[in-house]
């Protein structure tokens, strides 16, 4: 579905990817994890367009969608839910779900129901459906991510890429996004996803990939990670 081949990218002069391979098999959830500054989140603003590429090679699902503009890889089938969260604070919950479709009310997607899939995304998340008209802004950070989530499947993508949804919850909260990612996982949805919370992450996922310094250190099926001695280590605390 999604495969990376040796892929160089950073920020000006200075390369933070140093050739970085992964696959992401449809209806599969693969995981990249790493300590801070590792180069998870560069990953995936490479492969959203929101970085270009210096070199290698980025497929979806046979076709090159390396280097191409943010709005086109959206139209392609990649939906990613930013590190941050990043709603837009001055419109509604249903509006930034509406958002989230953009691509299928032009028809760069095919369009579908896209009344059914809202109720279906707010069934979901019922905390969304309940604030379905207050603005975005003034929802809690947990809503937020929730928010960020749903309006990334909106898009009715190929791949949802979600950076860090875990990122500053309450124990509570981060328990609940994870529930929704295994949810979306038995509904066949491929997911790329970035955690610092590596035991959540390796719980949720098929497969996973170790980052350290730009370079993929060690990968294998994630039930293996979680048993690896160095992994154990490193990020899952002994």
């Amino acid at each position: 579905m999604l495969n990376v081949t040796d892929l160089h990218a950073g920020y000006g002069l200075t390369e933070v990817l140093h050739g970085i391979n992964l696959d992401v098999p449809k209806g599969q959830v693969v995981t990249l994890i790493g300590s801070n500054g590792a180069g998870k989140t560069t990953t995936m603003r490479a492969i959203s367009g929101m970085i270009r590429p210096k070199s290698g090679r980025i497929m979806l699902d046979g076709r090159d969608i390396t280097g191409r503009e943010s709005f086109d890889i959206a139209r392609q089938g990649v939906a990613h839910s930013p590190e941050g969260r990043r709603v837009f604070a001055q419109m509604s919950v249903l509006d930034n779900l509406r958002l989230g479709a953009f691509v299928r009310y032009t028809g760069s997607r095919p369009k579908g129901d896209i009344e059914a899939d809202l109720e279906r995304a707010m069934d979901m998340f019922p905390r969304l459906k309940e604030r379905r008209a207050q603005l975005a802004g003034t929802l809690s950070g947990g809503e937020q991510q929730m928010l960020a989530m749903a309006r990334a499947v909106m898009a009715s993508p190929e791949v949802v890429l979600l950076d860090e949804p875990s990122m500053g919850l309450a124990p509570i909260l981060v328990e609940e996004v994870f529930t929704i990612i295994k949810r979306l996982k038995s509904e066949g949805v491929t997911m790329l996803l970035v955690e610092q919370f590596a035991a959540g992450a390796l719980a949720v996922a098929d497969y996973g990939y170790v980052m350290e310094n730009g370079r993929i250190s060690v990968h294998g099926p994630a039930d293996k990670l979680r048993t690896d001695p160095a992994v154990r280590e490193a990020y899952l605390g002994g």
